[in-house]
């Protein structure tokens, strides 16, 4: 039982700071978070699915509340959004292990591909242009907050041993 409600309250904890900081990054760079190349800082937060599986529902929900609650979401984006970011968090998981030198480089690029996919096919359908255009764009930036935030942040957890205080 107090396994299950850490793992709830971490799911909380998660969700509350994705939703926050997308927030805050749209209010102080209005758009960096909402357009067709994006840079979510919050994003970055994905890393944690490498240590904990309650990072899977805690990223999902995060999104879903920042996109339920972002006046210029769509509805769409409440559940293909939502998906992709629940896919992304999951493949992270799964592919926890697998490293290149030390970073679990296949799980960063998950949110990429996921997004990618998912978010350029929704794009596509509200503001046209090519699937393949707005696939790259979100790809894009996916991957620079991944491979630059994400991995930081990776790393910093790991040398200071904060994932297995927090998560262990």
């Amino acid at each position: 039982m107090k396994q299950k409600t850490r793992q709830m309250a971490h799911a909380a904890i998660i969700a509350a700071l994705y939703a926050v900081l997308t927030h805050m990054q749209n209010i102080l760079f209005p758009g960096s978070a909402s357009m067709a190349i994006q840079f979510r800082v919050s994003e970055a937060l994905c890393v944690l699915a490498f240590f904990t599986p309650a990072a899977i529902p805690g990223l999902t929900i995060g999104c879903m509340v920042f996109n339920l609650t972002f006046a210029g979401s769509l509805p769409l984006d409440w559940l293909v959004g939502s998906a992709a970011t629940f896919l992304a968090a999951w493949g992270m998981w799964q592919s926890r292990k697998v490293k290149v030198f030390g970073l679990p480089a296949l799980g960063l690029m998950m949110p990429a591909v996921t997004n990618a996919v998912l978010v350029g096919w929704e794009l596509s359908v509200y503001i046209g242009g090519g699937f393949g255009i707005n696939a790259l764009y979100v790809a894009i930036g996916e991957a620079a907050v991944l491979l630059a935030l994400g991995s930081a942040l990776y790393g910093a957890m790991k040398a200071r041993k904060l994932d297995q205080r927090l998560f262990g």
